[in-house]
């Protein structure tokens, strides 16, 4: 399993990605063959060694005709939609446009459809989106993160004049997302760049624990004075940590009892890890319940939206908490002949606990018209002599 993490500090445009992409080993005919499908005039690409502030980095360059041509959301879909590009690309690219659609949209209050690019209609923005997004389907990276992005500041000139920077469709294409200015006066991010962090970076943080396989990085055009211009791809394998994650909870007095059930099914089919409720009293001696909901960082919007829309909540504590984890592993045992699942935690190797999965227990016992504490029994001595060694606490038929 490879994961990615981008070095933003300096932000990001299409042919940073691009670079970057490329110094960290995926081949440029990958980005040039998926760029040459397209049904328009011939467009290449080309990489070569350069430095930025004496670091030594690729720059790839998109050679393509000028052209006046403005391009719509719509001409854009037509031709991803006629090129012979992998599906996955093809999906990939078209979410991009997508979003920057939508955000230009939203700035110039026009439908998507009738959104004309300037910019980034152009053919090398094309090449960039198409190339970016085959080479990411190339490294087939389980999990790509990143750092804030650095956006720049003071203005720019674009087709619709001066504008302050960052820009108004780069701050629509990274709600939500960690962002600062950074040291250079000028634009650092640009549409483009952002359109393609939005849609394939799934969390935004400091390096994250990793055994670093190989780093690429990307330059820019400029060579600011404040800071090397690139863009770097960190590539490596995970490496165990504790786990980190959010607890959310909040008090409820006034929601039917019927509806529990559906809520903690709704939060676990959102991502939460593991969700519960504990009968309380509160004050003026109402009884209540406190839902308690842990989940990862990555799908905390997922999991509160839940609360909010299933629930009568007002509002939730959260809180960062640290979970101290087993290393677990799924086994099985036979017992009157069928398979019972088991879970398997060790320390070092040494095994410590096995829990007996209960549904199958009482599913064989279904089937078997027999008592679920008797197969449960049985499961469990079973359990005992595969793994020799684990915590009499197997007896738990849900314990994790």
């Amino acid at each position: 399993m490879t994961i990615g993490w981008l070095d933003l500090s300096a932000g990001a445009s299409g042919d940073m990605l691009l670079g970057a992409l490329v110094d960290a080993g995926v081949p440029l005919t990958v980005l040039a063959g998926a760029v040459a499908a397209l049904p328009v005039e011939p467009v290449t690409l080309t990489a070569e060694p350069t430095t930025r502030h004496g670091l030594g980095a690729t720059r790839v360059h998109v050679h393509a005709p000028a052209s006046d041509v403005h391009r719509t959301w719509v001409d854009v879909r037509t031709i991803l939609a006629d090129a012979a590009l992998a599906p996955a690309v093809r999906d990939g690219a078209l979410a991009v446009f997508e979003r920057l659609a939508v955000a230009e949209g939203r700035v110039h209050r026009v439908p998507a459809d009738e959104v004309h690019f300037h910019e980034v209609g152009a053919l090398d923005a094309l090449a960039d989106v198409v190339g970016v997004v085959a080479g990411f389907a190339h490294l087939a990276l389980e999990r790509l993160t990143a750092s804030p992005v650095a956006l720049g500041s003071g203005s720019a000139r674009g087709a619709h004049g001066v504008v302050p920077v960052p820009g108004p469709a780069v701050l629509e294409l990274l709600r939500g997302v960690p962002v600062v200015a950074g040291p250079v006066p000028a634009e650092t991010c640009t549409p483009t760049g952002a359109a393609l962090l939005a849609a394939h970076v799934r969390e935004w943080t400091t390096l994250p624990p990793m055994r670093v396989d190989r780093v690429g990085s990307g330059a820019g055009g400029r060579d600011p004075e404040q800071l090397p211009n690139l863009v770097r791809l960190v590539l490596g394998e995970p490496v165990d940590e504790p786990a980190t994650g959010l607890l959310l909870e909040t008090n409820v007095d006034d929601l039917d009892p019927r509806l529990w059930p559906g809520v903690l099914s709704d939060l676990l089919a959102a991502g939460a890890s593991d969700a519960w409720l504990t009968p309380i009293l509160m004050k003026k001696g109402r009884p209540a319940h406190t839902l308690s909901v842990l989940c990862r960082p990555a799908v905390h919007a997922a999991v509160q939206d839940v609360v909010v829309a299933a629930t009568s909540t007002i509002g939730l504590r959260v809180q960062p908490v640290q979970k101290v984890a087993l290393q677990r592993v799924e086994g099985s045992v036979a017992v009157f002949g069928s398979p019972v699942g088991v879970k398997v935690a060790d320390i070092d190797g040494r095994v410590v606990n096995v829990s007996v999965e209960f549904e199958d227990v009482a599913a064989l016992a279904r089937s078997l018209g027999l008592p679920a504490k008797e197969v449960l029994r049985a499961a469990t001595a079973a359990a005992h002599q595969a793994y020799p060694g684990a915590s009499a606490t197997l007896l738990d038929p849900e314990g994790e």
